[in-house]
């Protein structure tokens, strides 16, 4: 959930929704970079992940670093800070930017200084965001007391100065009621808010360089921008320079200088970001840049009204309503809960062979319908599942199982919903035992065999591929195994929540084709959750829009995202261009 806007205020950046230009770096009075990186190896066990790495930064230099999950981009980065305790890092790590004698900066090669020392530049000079918000925080603290800490350790600050202090902070990256804010714990604050909290956290001493692993990957299309223009603003105003570590292209055009693409831990291509997209030169560097997701599904004939009755919907849904008790502070709190709505009154319907594309931000309700959808929240209207009342408590077992049957689900991140305790046999297999239980234990093999080579996995490329377990695959893999789960019942409509979220930009691609293969030859209805506007436009033919629990916008996907009416469509596309 976006936080409302705050008034301008001197010394302060401009909060959620402001717009910044990208600006070049800062001008470099020692002629030197800030950042010497040279023939960095790191290896684990014997096992190089990086292999001699050259590159570098010069102040306020923005530098993305770009690659698909292990190719040693993160590994690159916790490196410089020697945060890796059990690797092997050799090479050398010039590090420009400690204040020498006389007010001049001195130039310390990292990888030599001792333990002590490194802490010392840790937070101070050199900073860093890490990707996951949630867990980089800590639990037990509140947002202020985890800011004032770094204060206090880095800048010797009494309690209540680097109090005073943190709450400034929190304030100059533009979240709103700064100090009640600041009295919360991570879990109590919108995933937009938590990266915020890591921002001012991380640029509380003004360090020279920061670090940023993949600062916006869990956020929203929208709220990436403001992250990203919150970096830029603060870089500016400090002469900050800053290394980017994503995957996301539409963000390094956007944001950084420069750019280095990153493969099996080597750089296999570096320069102006302009240089590099308009003309790359290695075969990876060409294959990422045309990583985008193509559009490829049996389109609707033109002017087909969304509730048209020619085609009868296969899941519909006429005033959907979901909400959740909450406490209510104070003494009326003690007789009655409050009511906090999820989603407020959703008509939407999914038609046989179609995909509804469900885009909104984090909040805005999207999840929620789709668990109501599945029959896994108490919701208050009507959901219609092949014209027949679904959802709730069914008198009637078989029909009810019946009809779970007809409707499954891909989650978003493959690792945490395939048990690490069961094989690739017993995750794919384990529908046929619920829906077809008479199948004997070859039967059951023989279609477990079928669904995984249909979603692309055979025992040819994985030798003893039933007897595996999900940790021994890639992310793409897994996702492919969680289909194959999904379709082994034979369903005709699949809810994805998310189903590439967790996924690098090439693998995604490699998915969202999957998906439109599977769609073609068997007819599959999809109810597609999710906020990348670019998988939507790859998959939908008809699109809601929505945002703080309602439904704001709804139609053929091709005909709203051309002439959106309503302003937070237009946002949306925005930016994503």
């Amino acid at each position: 959930m976006m936080t409302p806007t705050l008034p301008a205020s001197p010394g302060s950046l401009p909060p959620e929704g402001a717009n910044f230009s990208r600006g070049g770096p800062s001008k470099n009075l020692s002629g030197g970079p800030l950042l010497a990186v040279k023939g960095l190896r790191v290896s684990f066990g014997g096992h190089e992940v990086v292999r001699g790495i050259d590159f570098s930064i010069a102040p306020g230099e923005k530098l993305a670093v770009v690659g698909e999950s292990g190719s040693g981009k993160t590994v690159t980065a916790l490196s410089l800070l020697r945060l890796l305790p059990d690797a092997n890092v050799s090479g050398e790590v010039k590090f420009g930017g400690l204040e020498g004698h006389g007010g001049t900066d001195s130039e310390v090669d990292l990888l030599k200084l001792h333990i002590n020392e490194m802490r010392g530049i840790r937070g101070r000079d050199i900073a860093m965001i890490f990707q996951e918000p949630m867990t980089a925080l800590n639990p037990l603290m509140t947002i202020n007391q985890q800011i004032s800490e770094v204060l206090r350790e880095k800048k010797s600050l009494s309690h209540e100065k680097s109090a005073r202090e943190a709450t400034l902070l929190i304030a100059k990256t533009g979240i709103s009621e700064a100090k009640r804010r600041g009295e919360s714990y991570p879990h109590q604050l919108s995933g937009g808010q938590r990266q915020r909290a890591m921002i001012a956290m991380a640029l509380a001493c003004q360090p020279k360089l920061l670090l940023a692993d993949e600062p916006t990957t869990a956020l929203d299309v929208a709220v990436r921008g403001q992250i990203l223009d919150l970096i830029t603003a603060l870089q500016k105003e400090n002469g900050m320079a800053v290394m980017l570590i994503t995957h996301d292209l539409n963000l390094v055009r956007k944001f950084a200088d420069r750019v280095a693409i990153m493969e099996n831990g080597l750089i296999v291509e570096q320069g102006t970001v302009a240089e590099v997209f308009a003309n790359p030169k290695h075969a990876y560097t060409q294959k990422l840049i045309n990583s985008r997701a193509t559009r490829d599904v049996v389109e609707i004939a033109a002017g087909t009204a969304l509730h048209s009755t020619e085609n009868a919907p296969l899941l519909a849904g006429k005033g959907v309503n979901v909400a959740y008790p909450v406490p209510i502070p104070g003494i009326k709190g003690w007789f009655k809960k409050g009511r906090f709505v999820a989603v407020n009154g959703a008509d939407f319907e999914v038609r046989a062979g179609q995909t509804l594309g469900v885009v909104g931000e984090s909040g805005s309700g999207k999840s929620t319908l789709a668990l109501a959808a599945l029959g896994l929240l108490p919701f208050d209207g009507q959901l219609l599942l092949n014209g027949q009342s679904w959802g709730g408590k069914l008198k009637n077992k078989g029909q009810a199982l019946q009809m779970r049957k007809t409707m499954q689900v891909v989650f978003q991140d493959p690792f945490s919903s395939l048990s690490p305790r069961l094989t690739v046999e017993e995750i794919v297999g384990e529908g046929l035992l619920v829906h077809s239980p008479l199948l004997t234990k070859a039967e059951r093999r023989t279609q477990v065999l079928k669904a995984l080579q249909d979603v692309g996995l055979s025992e040819t490329q994985f030798p003893a591929l039933l007897e595996r377990y999900p940790h021994e695959f890639s992310g793409g893999q897994r996702q492919r195994m969680a289909i194959a789960r999904a379709l082994i019942v034979e369903p005709q409509l699949l809810v994805l929540d998310e189903p590439t979220s967790a996924l690098d930009v090439t693998i995604q691609k490699q998915v969202l084709a999957l998906l439109q293969g599977l769609q073609k030859s068997r007819g599959l209805s999809y109810l597609l959750i999710t906020h990348d506007v670019s998988v939507i436009q790859a998959m939908a033919h008809h699109v809601i829009v929505m945002r703080d629990a309602q439904i704001i916008e709804s139609g053929e996907m091709k005909q709203v995202f051309s002439a959106p009416k309503n302003d937070y469509t237009r946002t949306l596309l925005e930016a994503a261009a």
